[in-house]
Parts: structure tokens; C-alpha cells; sequence
């Protein structure tokens, strides 16, 4: 997993515009299985609090979720 795209997904889950996986794909550069793959990983992985809204289509956090990155 590429750290730097969890934090470009997680900046995009914050505002709500990740759009449809394929959509979301295309905004992070990567494939739509890659999306299922970062999605996963980060609700399974880091307990992100992630959903789908299919009237937006697009992903949210379900509640507040901060992560802290610094080295």
C-alpha cells in the first residue's frame, strides 16, 4: 500500500468527492480493483469508518476519522 495514496483517499472521503470506483480510480491514477484493494485495506487495516452513498455515489466516513502520518 502506498501511503501517499491513502492520504489523497482520505482527503477525498473527508469532502465527500471520490465519486464512483471508477471515477475514484481515475482521480488516484490507479485501477478500480486498486480502489476495492485501498478501500479494504483501510476499513479492514486502519478501521476507517468507510460507506458508500449510492444516491452521491460516492464514498464517506460514516463518523469522524483522523489519521496521524508524521514520521
Amino acid at each position: 500500500m502506498d501511503i501517499r495514496l491513502i492520504i489523497r483517499l482520505h482527503k477525498l472521503l473527508l469532502i465527500e468527492q471520490t465519486g464512483n470506483p471508477k471515477e475514484l480510480a481515475f482521480k488516484l491514477g490507479i485501477s478500480e480493483r486498486s480502489v476495492y484493494n485501498y478501500i479494504g485495506f483501510m476499513k479492514t487495516e486502519l478501521n476507517a469508518p468507510i460507506a458508500y452513498e449510492v444516491q452521491k455515489a460516492s464514498y464517506y466516513y460514516e463518523r469522524a476519522c483522523e489519521f496521524n502520518f508524521k514520521g
